[in-house]
């Protein structure tokens, strides 16, 4: 008699490694004890005081603060919190922190774009330096001393002339009777006081996850809940036609087919629509997926064909576009003729093809919708369930899971929404867990892009004229549909409109694109193709020149200053473009790689780009092997990086050694094609990621000490991988890569 027994990754990895079969490594770290995590309802308002909807504090002692940002890898759950235990003054083994609801009482919570830190750095340190005066104010009261004779440490506040001493602790209930200080009262720790900022804080989940313990989008249960698999439209927005389930509903564990309606652009974050198979297991509903008999009405966009496409794209930008920034007469300067060079570059579709693909489970009952889901954004999640169901977001409540990556996909919250529409149909909590398969096909992709690149240059190779135009479909088809087909500004100013170089003469055009699938954005956005372009021609002109690529780099980015003319969001006025801080990480970087004694050979050389994005600099040098076979090997890259104040150098430099690796996948080998309207691709033995041997084997991060305000540190890593690697392949064999990836191009 046989028998189906039903084993999670952690029991079948448990069974796998037992008997000692697996070692996990631990590095020593500078802290013994780490505070506890939850997933659990952020509860810093109920404690006995709470002083911002981000702390609490409990008459044990016990520090709740919480992390209104979703955690991927970054460590933004520990991070934050650590900036407002710091100025607190808090005992960080007596912090207990615990994951928000999406809630706007919180502010933004979409953990996207690099801004974690940015915007919520200044708001952290208010709360923790709000309650350590409150709680020196309410001590002093308490011993009828002045609040100046009294100092916090460590979780104590200390009167020093008396030798008293009373714990956090011994002060909750009666600090919650005092008003919360005005801001100006407020008096900040200074760099030297800092205990956590700047130091490498481990992460809190750090245990759990390493342990198996911790609870991610794919782990989220409910009770009685059942599961689902969704056929959808090959082609974006397409109807479906008919479908046959006969077969479907034969499979052991199939409960009922689903008929979710087709979205209709703009997509926004709507559920595409499709016929749900809902079981009692995951494998059930994939298996009764499989048997379905679907026919569909492809629609306009079936004749989507990403070769066709490409070479649309190329017509655009050999033409005169929309000009987006324009310095001096370019036009003037090519007329007199002399030595001009031009070049055109293309970058694929890509996907963000996360670790954990898409999982949510959702329960639809009484008017209200509970939500467990890795998600990036659970505000995007209330706004999204509530529009799909038809109530108020106020009725969404949203708990965020940790999740197995992001890179951007996961503030999408369509997957959520076919949940919650789902278990609406069905009267149960409802489990949707994507496979692979329609990870790939189903994806917001990040848009494929065509530049074209001109420059005229005086004797010593320098440009005098420099015009670039590019042409991809915008994000913003997403939200307005096929109207939008220009690049919007943010887009632009990702390395388009900023180009920092000292040129008397420059022009940045765009051409338009429609959206045949959905556009999204993926970790570095826009940057991955503009710096792509602008990296790879200013060393294609410093070879021309036949002068050092970092020599030509720094002629050409000219002295320091602050750029003027480049657009720029107001809200970033503490952030100037200082190309000076540019200009020392290209040497930071030039003599951390030891760039002057590796002089390029056949078969091996270094490659250097260097970007400002998302507020950060960074340069990177990329070594590389090239055998004779053509097989590319990355034994080193070093990335100098410029983020302003760091908050935990650690979590920092694990992001740009994720962004190596990254943009090695994107640059070598990353690559979505469409036939018909129908995404090719489907798992990664066709969308490959870099494994072991193919990823650098070694990164090694320079972080610049400063005291500017921080920086994003997420994604800035990325864009200058692709043009690194392609112009050590240029000077390694003489093949220019202008094509992404490179896996495709001969280099032999």
């Amino acid at each position: 008699m046989s028998r189906i027994e039903r084993v999670n990754r952690r029991t079948f990895l448990g069974g796998m490694f037992s008997a000692g079969a697996l070692v996990l490594s631990a590095r020593l770290l500078p802290f013994e004890a780490l505070g506890a995590t939850s997933i659990a309802p952020a509860t810093a308002e109920g404690a006995v005081w709470s002083p911002s909807v981000y702390l609490g504090l409990e008459p044990d002692g016990t520090v709740i603060i919480v992390a209104h940002r979703s955690e991927m890898g970054t460590g933004i759950r520990s991070v934050l919190p650590a900036v407002l235990a710091d100025e607190m003054e808090a005992d960080w083994k007596r912090v207990r922190i615990e994951q928000a609801l999406g809630d706007k009482k919180y502010g933004d919570q979409n953990t996207d774009g690099s801004c974690s830190i940015r915007n919520f750095y200044d708001a952290f340190r208010e709360a923790g330096a709000t309650a350590r005066l409150m709680l020196e104010m309410t001590a002093a009261e308490k011993w009828g001393v002045a609040v100046e004779e009294v100092k916090a440490q460590n979780h104590f506040i200390v009167h020093a002339q008396s030798r008293r001493k009373l714990g956090y602790g011994e002060l909750a209930t009666l600090a919650a009777k005092h008003s919360v200080p005005k801001a100006e009262m407020l008096k900040f720790k200074t760099p030297a006081e800092f205990r956590y900022i700047g130091k490498d804080l481990p992460i809190v989940d750090l245990s759990d996850i390493l342990s198996g313990k911790s609870t991610f989008g794919i782990d989220a249960k409910m009770p009685g809940m059942v599961y689902a698999a969704i056929v959808r439209s090959p082609v974006i927005g397409g109807k479906l036609k008919s479908y046959d389930d006969k077969e479907a509903k034969a499979v052991r564990g199939v409960e009922q087919i689903v008929v979710l309606p087709s979205a209709t652009p703009p997509y926004v974050f709507k559920p595409l629509g499709g016929v749900a198979v809902i079981a009692n297991s995951t494998w059930a509903a994939m298996r009764g997926r499989e048997k379905l008999q679907v026919e569909w009405e492809a629609g306009e966009n079936a004749n989507y064909d990403s070769t066709k496409y490409k070479q649309t794209l190329l017509e655009t930008i050999r033409q005169p576009q929309k000009v987006v920034r324009n310095v001096g007469d370019v036009d003037a300067v090519f007329a007199k003729g002399g030595k001009t060079y031009e070049a055109e570059y293309y970058v694929p579709m890509l996907a963000h093809a996360p670790m954990e693909p898409p999982a949510a489970v959702a329960e639809f009952k009484d008017g209200k919708a509970l939500i467990y889901a890795a998600t990036q954004n659970p505000q995007a999640v209330q706004d999204t369930v509530a529009a799909a169901l038809g109530i108020d977001k106020r009725q969404v409540e949203c708990h965020v899971t940790l999740l197995g990556g992001g890179f951007g996909r996961k503030s999408k919250p369509d997957y959520v929404a076919e949940a919650a529409l789902l278990s609406k149909a069905v009267g149960k909590p409802v489990k949707v867990t994507w496979s692979r398969e329609e990870d790939l096909r189903f994806d917001y992709y990040h848009a494929v892009a065509a530049m074209y690149m001109k420059a005229a240059v005086d004797d010593k190779g320098r440009p005098t004229a420099w015009l670039q135009r590019c042409a991809f479909p915008s994000i913003g088809s997403l939200f307005s549909g096929p109207k939008a087909k220009y690049g919007q500004g943010f887009e632009l100013e990702m390395g388009w409109t900023d180009v920092p170089f000292e040129i008397a003469n420059q022009r940045a055009e765009n051409g338009p694109a429609t959206a045949p699938v959905r556009i999204g954005w993926l970790r570095s956005v826009a940057n991955i193709y503009h710096a792509f372009a602008v990296q790879s021609f200013v060393d294609e002109l410093a070879q021309a020149a036949k002068r050092d690529a970092v020599e030509y780099w720094l002629a050409v980015l000219g002295k320091p200053r602050q750029l003027e003319d480049a657009q720029r969001d107001p809200a970033e006025q503490n952030y100037p473009f200082d190309t000076g801080r540019l200009r020392n990480v290209i040497e930071l970087v030039a003599e951390r790689s030891g760039w002057a004694k590796k002089k390029p050979t056949k078969g091996h050389a270094l490659g250097l780009a260097a970007h400002r994005s998302f507020l950060s600099y960074v340069a990177a040098v990329v070594e590389i092997e090239v055998d004779n076979t053509g097989k590319v090997r990355i034994p080193r890259v070093d990335i100098a990086v410029d983020a302003g104040r760091v908050i935990n150098p650690d979590r920092v430099k694990a992001q740009f050694e994720g962004a190596s690796v990254f943009g090695t996948s994107l640059a070598m080998m990353g690559e979505i094609t469409a036939a018909n309207g129908a995404i090719q691709q489907s798992n990664f033995y066709d969308y490959p990621v870099a494994r072991c041997n193919e990823a650098p084997l070694e990164t090694h991060v320079h972080l610049v000490e400063s005291a500017a305000p921080p920086a994003g540190v997420g994604e800035p890593g990325v864009p200058v991988i692709a043009p690194a690697i392609c112009n050590a392949i240029f000077a390694a064999t003489g093949k220019r890569v202008r094509d992404l990836p490179v896996r495709k191009q001969k280099l032999v």
